[in-house]
């Protein structure tokens, strides 16, 4: 099964898109080029056709390891399977276009959000940078509403953001929070409950976002920190 797979992949190999994906994904390697639209319909046909039997062998390609996460999330299965092959999947994570893929490839958190926020927290406790932008990127994809967003924020506080892709994701995350719950995000800002460069990304990202007017923008600039 495994070698169909990699030579079917292999024959939908983009060697354009390769050489951009190198230059954009530090850290990925042995990348074929698979357009993300043409990986997702592929990874949709052997989870109905294969189903767990597609994850079966290690992988080789930058586009087997998104195909396996992409898998993951479209396979019939339980929440609970779903998370314990997550727990498998995560540790292969080694670049942030991976990790933002998958985690907004996973559809399940929206009935099973209990579930998930405790899988959630392990990789929020960790000290290793994939495992902190997963924890990341999974509360932004899935927890910024009413419910949950004094808990994201409280969560965010506690994720180490040493390493940059994981500073660039709590930045992302916070931007997030503030831009649909402004007043529960703004005293985290304010109070300087991030570190600075993690601080200044939020706030470069709300700069950046049509989604925010302009005298909020001046408003929020006025909160920079010297890194």
């Amino acid at each position: 099964m495994k070698k169909e797979i990699r030579e079917k992949l292999e024959t939908m190999s983009d060697r354009k898109n390769s050489t951009f994906s190198s230059k954009i994904v530090p850290g990925a390697k042995n990348i074929l080029g698979v357009r993300l639209p043409v990986l997702r319909e592929y990874a949709r046909e052997i989870a109905k056709t294969e189903g767990l039997a597609a994850l079966e062998g290690e992988d080789f390609y930058f586009d087997e390891v998104m195909l396996r996460g992409m898998v993951i999330g479209y396979v019939k299965i339980t929440p609970e399977q779903r998370l314990l092959l997550m727990d498998d999947f995560v540790p292969r994570i080694d670049n942030w276009s991976v990790c933002d893929s998958i985690c907004c490839t996973l559809k399940f958190p929206k009935k099973s959000k209990p579930l998930v926020w405790e899988h959630i927290q392990k990789y929020a406790d960790s000290d290793k940078e994939f495992y902190q932008r997963y924890a990341a990127v999974m509360l932004l994809d899935h927890f910024v509403n009413d419910e949950y967003i004094d808990a994201v924020l409280e969560t965010l506080t506690k994720i180490n953001t040493d390493a940059y892709y994981s500073s660039m994701a709590v930045g992302w995350a916070v931007a997030e929070c503030y831009t649909k719950f402004p007043e529960k995000t703004l005293p985290y800002l304010q109070n300087k409950s991030f570190d600075a460069d993690t601080h200044n990304r939020a706030i470069g990202k709300l700069c950046d976002s049509l989604r925010i007017d302009a005298e909020t923008k001046q408003m929020l600039k006025t909160l920079k920190r010297t890194v």
